[in-house]
């Protein structure tokens, strides 16, 4: 199971007998889930259709959904009224034409007004019967390819993160092998600011100036820090594995992310893993947009 993001689009058109129909949705980011609805007025009910679809189909994100409806030029229905043609033919046969006029012919008589009737019955309940089928089905189609066009999305960005999660693990490591925060390397620093406020000052007591600093190296140490973001990249990677919906999850971790980088940046005691620190904070920030895409 792949993870989805929020983005993505889907348009669907046709024709049903008179009638040009087209959905289209898009979809972007949101804290949860907002479904949008435009349609051609007296066509809200199936916008509550497209509703109900929606929230069955995704979890998060902002849907724009558009239903557009339209007459186009249909052929006409063509009829003859024939009560009025046989009225007009039992009128004619009860006159006695003068010398020199013909019998009325077909074609005359069908150009009388009333007798041949065209019409486009749009509310006919056959019509309005194929129109909402067309529309339901336009509708589930739509919704499937705005699926589809999430997941796709979902499996590029997947591999995105994977990628950042490989840098900030790699990060980590670095500073965990960084040469800075070797015993020795601490000790000799200590050891030589230890030197410097004795020669600065003889009143300072050589002891007390001892037990500060083994203070200060304990709390230089960033093995905690270290131990947490190993953790956390084990989880995030498990999230991306598992898939679904889990862009909350993978936004919460990446905020724990930050918190064990800004530690480790204020802990730093070198410049060295002071630049580790800061490629690692970069990393989780671009960890965190792309999460916050994610449903």
């Amino acid at each position: 199971m792949t993870i989805a993001s929020m983005t993505g689009f889907a348009r669907e058109t046709g024709v049903s007998g008179p009638f040009r129909w087209a959905w289209e949705i898009r979809s972007v980011n949101g804290r949860g889930l907002d479904i949008r609805l435009k349609t051609t007025p007296g066509y809200e009910v199936f916008g509550e259709e497209a509703r109900v679809a929606l929230s069955k189909a995704v979890t998060r994100g902002t849907c724009h959904v558009g239903l557009v409806v339209s007459q186009v030029d249909a052929e006409p229905t063509v009829r003859i009224n024939e009560a009025a043609l046989a009225a007009v033919l039992a009128a004619i046969g009860r006159v006695d034409l003068p010398d020199g006029v013909r019998p009325a012919s077909l074609d005359g008589l069908l150009g009388l007004r009333g007798i041949v009737e065209a019409s486009v019955e749009l509310d006919a309940p056959e019509v309005q019967e194929a129109l909402a089928a067309d529309l339901k089905a336009g509708l589930a189609r739509a919704v499937a390819g705005l699926s589809a066009a999430r997941t796709a999305e979902g499996e590029a960005l997947a591999a995105v993160l994977g990628e950042q999660l490989d840098r900030i693990s790699a990060s980590s490591a670095a500073a965990a092998a960084n040469p800075a925060r070797q015993p020795e390397a601490i000790r000799a620093r200590l050891a030589e600011q230890v030197a410097l406020l004795l020669g600065a000052s003889q009143a300072l007591d050589p002891q007390r100036l001892h037990q500060e600093a083994a203070l200060l190296a304990a709390k230089a140490d960033i093995r905690e820090e270290l131990d947490r973001l190993v953790a956390h990249v084990a989880a995030a990677r498990s999230l991306l594995a598992e898939g679904g919906a889990c862009g909350r999850k993978l936004d919460f971790l990446a905020q724990e992310f930050g918190r064990e980088a800004n530690t480790l940046c204020a802990k730093a005691n070198d410049v060295s893993l002071t630049a580790i620190g800061l490629d690692l904070k970069a990393t989780i920030d671009q960890f965190r947009e792309q999460s916050q895409n994610v449903e």
